[in-house]
């Protein structure tokens, strides 16, 4: 825990990219990538991982061009995240946190950048001819690519909301309902780790990261680039 008895003291403006658009970015093209593997996209859509073995080589077999484009997007959608992740890390040691939060946020925003671009790359390889007419690398590299684009994804990004939301929830920058949303889908997101072991908690992947999307745009665009000079003390803790 740390408690600075200092305010913090008004500066210049923070040079960075624009956190919200950043954060838009990153929504977008990964939703994008969702699109063409989903019952919207045609079908077969992409299979979860409590249908028959066959129903998952039966997709990649008969719909690898829609693969090859979810890896595409959401491959790309991984920059802008690493990017916010650098920028509002940079930006909170510009007002003068100095706890552990930003670093544990860096530590989760740049383990789920990591998590995206091998999960993508998975796509990628199972989208090619000489994989997908394998049974046995199809289910092999699908399981893989779920480990690290379900649970892994949702584990990381949890630590990315939870080491932004308590600062942000101590020194009262935002509106509060924000950091409140990130930790409880930061607590969410590693409950999510339990998936690995119990199936049955394969839901608290999704309620991390589509909620998730809500909580990275909210403070994407609320958390300003500079701060009014304060009087008084500010505790930070995490």
């Amino acid at each position: 825990m740390n408690s600075p008895n200092s305010a913090i003291a008004a500066g210049p403006r923070h040079p960075s990219p624009h956190l919200g658009a950043l954060a838009l970015a990153f929504t977008l093209l990964f939703l994008a990538g969702l699109f063409p593997v989903t019952i919207f996209g045609g079908k077969p859509y992409f299979p979860g991982p409590w249908q028959p073995a066959a129903t998952i080589v039966a997709f990649f077999q008969a719909r690898p061009s829609a693969a090859l484009l979810c890896a595409l997007l959401q491959f790309g959608s991984s920059v802008p995240l690493g990017i916010f992740t650098a920028s509002i890390v940079s930006r909170l040691e510009f007002f003068g946190v100095r706890a552990a939060g930003p670093r544990i946020a860096q530590f989760g925003g740049f383990a789920t950048v990591f998590m995206m671009m091998s999960n993508a790359a998975v796509l990628f390889a199972m989208a090619q001819p000489a994989v997908f007419q394998s049974r046995d690398a199809i289910l092999a590299l699908y399981y893989l690519g779920f480990a690290m684009g379900g649970p892994a994804y949702s584990v990381s990004f949890g630590l990315l909301m939870a080491g932004i939301s308590v600062p942000l929830l101590f020194y009262k920058i935002v509106p509060r309902w924000i950091p409140i949303l990130g930790l409880v889908l930061a607590v969410i997101g590693e409950l999510s780790w339990l998936n690995i072991e119990f199936p049955q908690a394969l839901p608290l992947v999704p309620l991390t990261r589509f909620p998730g999307f809500v909580w990275i745009i909210a403070v994407g665009f609320a958390l300003p680039s500079s701060l009014k000079p304060k009087v008084g003390k500010v505790s930070a803790a995490v």
